[in-house]
């Protein structure tokens, strides 16, 4: 699965506009370049080939406040294997793939709402309008090569559960495709799962998110 990972990894990194990812013996160190994200470590391996004693070796070496831990195991194992200091997300993110087709049908459109889709640096993002004008829906994705990442899908509050997720996805999904990707990969939260399986995506491993917050004292 090293493959999808680096796939996630090369994607994110351009989406979200970080430093190139540097190759280590057990997966790839990003540098994101945010004060509550300084930099993050991504172990390439997922499910039970997650080796305890290598996740427990990185963890050990880390002594920033700020740096990350993206670890393709549950957050109730993973946080066992780590010490003081570290913070664990108890909700598990998901790892997901989907075929992309760019034969796939038209997105439908959405009554009163206006849906915008725009290229820079290799992202491309889409936007839906409320009626008024106002924030409803978001998404991007950045293609690189034959795998293309979905990322930071959003629906406002009080636009949910009306389709616009949906509408999104597939229009991020339509122009990876046009772009030549052949697979989407995403990190989902507990949230969005169950809209990206509608949408045929399927889970490949969960997805533990620690940061380091500093040993007390």
């Amino acid at each position: 699965m090293d493959g999808i990972v680096r796939a996630w990894v090369d994607g994110w990194v351009v989406s979200r506009g970080a430093a190139p990812p540097v190759r280590e013996p057990w997966g790839f160190t990003v540098d994101v370049g945010q004060a509550a994200q300084v930099s993050r470590h991504v172990f390439a391996q997922v499910g039970e080939g997650v080796e305890d004693t290598v996740v427990r070796k990185v963890a050990a070496g880390v002594t920033g406040v700020g740096v990350w831990l993206k670890v393709f195991q549950d957050p109730t194992v993973v946080g066992g294997w780590l010490g003081e200091g570290w913070w664990v997300d108890p909700e598990p993110g998901w790892l997901m793939t989907v075929p992309l087709r760019a034969d796939a049908e038209p997105t439908p459109a959405l009554e009163g709402y206006r849906l915008r889709t725009w290229t820079r640096g290799g992202t491309t993002r889409v936007l839906l309008a409320a009626p008024d004008g106002s924030f409803a829906a978001r998404g991007q994705v950045a293609p690189t090569g034959a795998t293309a990442v979905i990322d930071q899908i959003e629906t406002a509050p009080e636009h949910r559960r009306r389709g616009l997720g949906s509408v999104v996805m597939r229009t991020l999904q339509t122009a990876a495709a046009a772009e030549g990707a052949e697979t989407g990969v995403l990190a989902g939260t507990p949230a969005g799962r169950a809209l990206y399986e509608s949408l045929g995506w399927r889970v490949v491993a969960p997805l533990t998110s620690a940061r380091f917050v500093g040993a007390e004292g």
